[in-house]
């Protein structure tokens, strides 16, 4: 099921849209500040963003373009009523993925949800191992493995960054206590679990190679 953070001070458009997204099997969190959605996307982790941009607080470029800094890469979309082209072009400078005015067609708006849902749910392949990106399974051999809520956090930074190396930082946002020691031990769990190759980038973080 995927997970979608929605970010609107509007009651009852708010409302409309959790309901169809509801309606579409989708699991939706709402923040009604920029503020309350920044620290939402710290506590459980998302697979879409569907941001206001004049909201409390911080607005939603502000939020966005603080997430693209700290390396969150999660697809996002606006949905603002700021139509001129300077705000469009902030939006994408910001980091988004896709733009929407309103007001808008709620048929057109699922159609691209679904679309980008989609894309982001392709199975990824690692030799012998398959992992389902929005429910984050992890498969050996077709047989499911027993992973930890954050195992399958920490195995999803790295099979989307294969060859790359990925940040302590970024492996301390999924963890409620962070510390080099904690995730050791998750990525060795992941290492005698999958039988993978890991290499530790001293100092920096950690890479997953190429099979």
């Amino acid at each position: 099921m995927a997970k979608i953070l929605l970010l609107e001070d509007d009651e009852i458009l708010s409302q409309t849209i959790i309901t169809i997204l509801h309606s579409e099997g989708y699991e939706v969190s709402k923040a009604t500040n920029g503020r309350e959605a920044y620290d939402l996307t710290f506590a459980y982790p998302f697979d879409l963003y569907l941001f206001d941009v004049n909201v409390p607080e911080s607005n939603g470029f502000e939020v966005l373009r603080e997430l693209r800094k700290s390396g969150d890469e999660t697809v996002a979309f606006f949905i603002t009523a700021l139509s001129d082209i300077q705000s469009v072009s902030q939006g994408f400078e910001s980091g988004a993925n896709d733009y929407i005015k309103k007001p808008f067609d709620l048929d057109e708006f699922l159609i691209r949800i679904r679309a980008v849902l989609k894309r982001k749910n392709q199975s990824v392949v690692y030799g012998d191992i398959v992992f389902e990106p929005l429910s984050r399974a992890v498969y050996k051999n077709g047989v499911e493995c027993d992973l930890s809520p954050v195992e399958r956090m920490v195995f999803a930074l790295l099979i989307q960054s294969v060859d790359r190396t990925v940040s302590k930082e970024s492996f301390y946002e999924i963890m409620e206590k962070p510390s080099d020691a904690a995730l050791r031990v998750h990525i060795t769990h992941l290492k005698h679990k999958l039988n993978m190759r890991v290499s530790n980038i001293r100092s920096v973080g950690y890479r997953l190679e190429s099979t």
